[in-house]
């Protein structure tokens, strides 16, 4: 495949582009730093960049509330996304996978502290929103219904948890477990960079048609902790939708497996998961 992938200098996007160009795709960049070193929101450099290409993988974003203004992660946010969900469809592309979040309820970032509506997370937890990226998420996830039902793009929003190398999760796990409730609201959820690539690499071509939001995690939590001593610890007001045996993780990746046929390899307890 052709494939353009935008903000392939940041995490994701460089484990994105590692994997596809190992397995024999053609890869080209776009962001600040890429091979096409402009802005995912300047329609016409998107437009150039996508032509010729079979897929789009869409990373770009400022991932975070605090790295700008609410008003700049917002408008950055979505008119990327809306960018290339349009550029993608003008010139004849017929699948992006784009980047979305699992704050994209609005659960974890919001400053008034609401509880999730119930364990294991999955795509329909209901929203709250209360941060400017956050609402960029859900945004870029309608954006998405619109595009497929419009322009009969096929789009795979994946709604990515924390995503580092493996060794930095390990790191991080090391700290959350001085204070675990920190990530109470995501379920403690992670995924280690090449397992998301591997989700992207999926979802770049699965069988399926129109437009789908899809949760991902390890098949466990980031604390090497019985995931139901782990809620009735630090989140015993979030109802549970059934009891939880071993590790298991707190987000529903049914539609994962069932629609992209993809399960994470990897572990920072276990090291690989086959």
């Amino acid at each position: 495949m052709r494939v353009l992938v935008t903000g392939a200098s940041g995490g994701i996007g460089q484990a994105a582009v590692r994997h596809l160009v190992g397995q024999g795709d053609t890869v080209r960049t776009l962001d600040r730093a890429g091979s096409v070193a402009v802005d995912a929101t300047d329609e016409a450099a998107v437009g150039a960049a996508v032509q010729d290409c079979d897929a789009v993988v869409h990373l770009a974003a400022l991932p975070h509330p605090t790295l700008g203004t609410p008003r700049r992660v917002f408008s950055n946010n979505v008119v990327s996304t809306f960018t290339v969900l349009a550029q993608a469809a003008e010139h004849g592309v017929s699948r992006v996978v784009l980047a979305s979040s699992i704050n994209a309820p609005g659960i974890a970032l919001n400053p008034h502290g609401p509880l999730p509506a119930y364990f294991p997370l999955d795509e329909d937890l209901p929203t709250y929103i209360g941060d400017a990226y956050s609402l960029s998420k859900q945004v870029d996830e309608l954006s998405a219904e619109m595009a497929a039902r419009t322009w009969g793009l096929d789009v795979v929003a994946l709604r990515f948890p924390l995503v580092k190398p493996r060794t930095e999760l390990i790191n991080i796990a090391k700290s959350v477990a001085r204070h675990p409730a920190q990530m109470m609201r995501t379920g403690w959820a992670y995924l280690t960079a090449d397992d998301a690539a591997r989700a992207i690499a999926a979802a770049l071509v699965a069988q399926i048609k129109g437009a789908y939001v899809i949760g991902l995690s390890a098949q466990d939590t980031l604390l090497d902790m019985p995931t139901q001593q782990l809620v009735d610890t630090y989140a015993p007001r979030v109802p549970c939708r059934w009891p939880f045996t071993g590790t298991e993780p707190l987000v529903y990746t049914l539609r994962a497996r069932e629609l992209l046929g993809f399960q994470p390899r990897e572990s920072i307890h276990t090291g690989r998961r086959d």
